[in-house]
């Protein structure tokens, strides 16, 4: 962790960081760019992913709504649904249209992608990336939470079902450092509320959001290395795997968000948004990355459609936000 604090220690002046900030999404789809434009900047900080995910989880929670987290957990019939969907819904979907259109006959090792990916958890950077774009960060924190904590019994039961007893996967293991990342970064968000005031990290806000995008920006340069040498390679196989992570995430991002449309436009956004942000990079993790080589690259061309969505949801987002701040408006405030 220290070596980790030691890359940010000459951070950037508070002007840059606020104006990071601002530029949100836009950064985040920037990041992509020049993960891929620059693999050598991945290879520097692929040591740094885990603390990285540690330190986005910090923010979260710091910039927690505590009001809403007590409003959820005395009605948590919201965060239940949620996460009974992500966490036994979604699996049994990506499990049951791959047997159907026959890819575990057709494509083994596609079929084994889809199924890691479809029975992971929401990646931990969903919280980060849901507060950019102004949607309800803190219940998507929550289902977060919950999901990850049922994946050590979950990860393995669909491993089983789907894919047989040849993938193992260490569920004591994998809930120990799940525990520890989730228990460790809420003691730390919660320690630095009680210290700073929630007056103090309100007027910082702007420079949290800079700091935010420049440790997502650790995390996207090291998963993202490599892409542009395999594209060179075979530019087919590449393209067609894009489209097809492409296609997964927006049927996930659809079917979420109006599933949960009764909740209201903004909940059912950041839901849908959660739920197709998988963390295949756990599961990839669980398996000690002994998996084949289109695993991996389909790991890596998920990631496009996850940091560059941000920036082309937004203009919906803001509109659907417009429209809940109008009508929570009493009639003649603005008159």
């Amino acid at each position: 962790m220290m070596e980790f604090l030691k890359m940010f220690f000459f951070v950037p002046s508070g002007a840059v960081l606020s104006w990071l900030g601002r530029q949100g999404t836009r950064a985040v789809a920037a990041l992509v760019v020049v993960g891929i434009v620059i693999p050598s900047i991945g290879a520097i900080f692929k040591p740094f992913v885990t603390e990285a995910v540690f330190v986005l989880l910090c923010i979260a929670f710091l910039r927690m709504d505590t009001a809403a987290l007590r409003a959820y957990i005395a009605r948590p019939a919201m965060v239940v649904a949620a996460t009974v969907w992500t966490s036994l819904g979604l699996p049994i979907l990506f499990g049951v249209s791959c047997l159907v259109f026959g890819l575990k006959d057709q494509s083994p090792d596609l079929f084994l992608a889809l199924m890691l990916q479809g029975i992971a958890s929401p990646m931990m950077a969903a919280p980060a990336l849901a507060a950019l774009m102004g949607l309800d960060a803190t219940l998507v924190l929550i289902t977060l939470v919950t999901t990850t904590a049922l994946i050590p019994l979950t990860a393995p039961l669909f491993a089983y079902v789907f894919l047989g007893p040849a993938l193992t996967l260490s569920p004591s293991a994998l809930g120990i450092k799940l525990f520890a990342i989730l228990a460790g970064s809420a003691l730390v968000g919660f320690t630095m509320r009680r210290i700073f005031g929630l007056d103090a990290i309100e007027r910082q806000s702007g420079r949290i959001d800079g700091f935010n995008i420049l440790v997502l920006f650790v995390f996207v340069a090291a998963i993202m290395e490599g892409a542009a040498a395999r594209f060179f390679a075979a530019p087919l196989v590449v393209i067609g795997i894009a489209a097809i992570a492409l296609a997964v995430f927006l049927a996930v991002f659809c079917l979420t968000t109006l599933i949960f449309a009764f909740t209201g436009r903004e909940r059912a956004l950041a839901l849908g948004f959660m739920a197709s942000q998988r963390n295949m990079g756990l599961m990839l993790a669980a398996t000690g990355g002994a998996l084949p080589d289109l695993v991996w690259l389909y790991f890596a061309l998920s990631q496009f459609p996850i940091y560059l969505s941000p920036q082309l949801l937004q203009p919906l987002t803001r509109r659907i936000l417009a429209r809940v701040q109008a009508s929570n408006t009493p009639a003649g405030t603005n008159g």
